[in-house]
Formats: structure tokens, sequence, C-alpha cells
């Protein structure tokens, strides 16, 4: 779904499979600049984690929260 704001649009995804096959095809073919780039290969990766159920595990909930806490700000 796509929200238009203004000038900016979000777009909303309920599910893996469209993240799957949507956006990430999307940012393959249109890469994102800068530490933006480093942010979606953790998001790539975490995705990859939940497409292989490694979120229903203990340590795969620790390892997400620890991509999760070096995005962004967290970066180093």
């Amino acid at each position: 779904m796509v929200k238009r704001s203004g000038e900016y649009c979000d777009f909303i995804v309920n599910s893996i499979k469209d993240l799957d096959e949507k956006i990430i095809p999307l940012f393959v073919k249109n890469p994102l600049p800068g530490s933006k780039k480093l942010n979606y290969e953790d998001f790539k990766k975490v995705l990859e984690m939940m497409k292989n159920k490694e979120h229903l595990t203990e340590k795969g909930l620790l390892n997400i929260k620890k991509i999760k806490y070096g995005m962004n700000t967290g970066r180093q």
C-alpha cells in the first residue's frame, strides 16, 4: 500500500513475502547510498533470518536485536 503525505510517500508492507518479492528487488535495482546501504544490508540479514524461522529461537532473536541496535545511530 502507498500512503501519500504531501511530497512524500510511505510504503506499507504487511508480509515477509512482499518484502522479499517487491521491496528487496526495488533496492537491488536502485541501490541506496552511504550508511543507508549498510542499514539495508542489515535489514536483508534480518529478513533472511526470519524466512529461516531463526526469530523463533532465543539465539536468533538475540542476533536480530544485536543487528537492530547496530543500525542507524548505533552504527560505529
